[in-house]
């Protein structure tokens, strides 16, 4: 039996000023689309209207095409504009569907942030001569750094920085085989210790935000002193857009290979369903309600939105998916306050951040790995209950 596999692989572009002219454009047009169509959706939504999906939107591209003011979309492919209406009714669905726990309006895009153009077919790519046909711009190389594997099905022109890429998403078929290991393994989420699993093995915070952050502010510093939207302006704008860039490549290389070696070495993962949103949600209260320790939880919410836990998340899941595991989640609370041995709840069994130790029984040990055992424990009720065909209550944990 075979299971469908669905990858993305991504290149910079090694583009000229021509070509970098007509992809802004492109991408311009792109967001002008996007913009339009979700004004009108607000407006509608505003009056008590329902709104316009795909067919209906693009129907009102077609008007803004053939329309004076309007006429440079003619200068764009029209499948690319098409791509960004279907992704704008992707997002309107989203927003209503009651099953997405995380539910928002789409929201306008600004000019130099997600900038990119989608195209589902008319490319061609050259893997031997290390090109890329896009229509209505030719051939463009880029750094070929690995062989495609797979059947391409669309590709994405994105701009980071000052920088073009090109992600192309391939699909092929591999036989469905069980995972290489059979261990399991909790895992336990930290600041201080970024990944405590519970076989032990810990994996230490890269922390690239807050390694850079006294450069950026330097950057920023800087930027604040210049004529607003002057070419020095500008060239100091560049700057601080290529070090966020920087810290972001430097943030998803460590999680990609910290997630690469757990997903290779065990076949059942087991994870916290942390509310990230709510656990980095600021304290600072309103003008009737001061917060408390403000100063000190912004520290903390920087931390926790250093260590990017959710991509990790994700990383886990379809890598788990490729590999034949499965990925458990759990729920959080009390991890790192339940003794394992006795199952005491209590806050006074963790007094510091390191240590544990039980006050009814005595137990101690290190606060991370309690919490993975913890978590490992859940997935082991979460797992037999699936089994059993039963209903766990909900202080065991529920599985994904």
């Amino acid at each position: 039996m075979n299971k469908t596999i669905r990858k993305a692989f991504k290149y910079r572009l090694n583009t000229t000023a021509e070509i970098n002219q007509k992809l802004s454009v492109y991408a311009g047009g792109c967001r002008f689309v996007w913009n339009k169509a979700l004004a009108l959706n607000l407006a509608r939504l505003n009056q008590k209207q329902p709104i316009l999906w795909y067919e209906e939107l693009n129907f009102w591209a077609t008007l803004w095409k053939k329309s004076d003011d309007y006429s440079f979309l003619k200068e764009l492919p029209s499948q690319v504009l098409q791509q960004k209406l279907k992704n704008l009714d992707k997002a309107f669905k989203d927003a209503f569907d009651k099953k997405q726990t995380f539910k928002r309006i789409p929201v306008f895009k600004r000019k130099g942030q997600s900038d990119s153009i989608r195209y589902p077919q008319g490319f061609k790519i050259d893997q031997q001569g290390n090109r890329v046909f896009l229509p209505k711009i030719g051939w463009v190389c880029y750094r070929n750094s690995r062989k495609i594997v797979g059947t391409a099905k669309n590709i994405t022109v994105t701009r980071k920085g000052k920088h073009w890429y090109v992600a192309i998403q391939v699909e092929y078929e591999t036989p469905s085989t069980a995972h290489k290991s059979s261990s399991i393994v909790g895992i336990d989420m930290g600041v201080k210790l970024f990944a405590t699993l519970s076989n032990g093995i810990v994996y230490q915070p890269l922390n690239s935000f807050k390694k850079s952050a006294e450069k950026l502010a330097t950057l920023q510093r800087k930027l604040k002193h210049k004529r607003k939207f002057s070419n020095n302006w500008q060239k100091q704008k560049a700057k601080i857009t290529q070090h966020h860039q920087k810290i972001a490549n430097a943030r998803r290389d460590t999680l990609h290979k910290i997630s690469t070696e757990i997903s290779e070495n065990q076949a059942v993962i087991v994870i916290e369903d942390l509310k990230i949103k709510n656990m980095s949600k600021s304290s600072k209260g309103n003008s009737e309600k001061h917060g408390k320790r403000v100063a000190q939880k912004s520290g903390l919410n920087r931390s926790i939105l250093d260590q990017g836990w959710g991509i990790f998340f994700d990383m886990l899941e379809y890598k788990q998916g490729w590999n034949g595991g499965i990925v458990v989640t759990v729920p959080a609370h009390h991890t790192s306050q339940t003794c394992p041995c006795c199952h005491h709840v209590a806050k006074e069994n963790r007094l510091t951040q390191a240590d544990f130790v039980c006050v009814e029984c005595g137990y101690s040990n290190n606060a991370d790995l309690v919490g993975a055992m913890n978590v490992l424990a859940r997935g082991h009720c979460v797992l037999a209950c699936e089994v059993n065909g039963v209903v766990m209550p909900s202080a065991a944990g529920t599985g994904k």
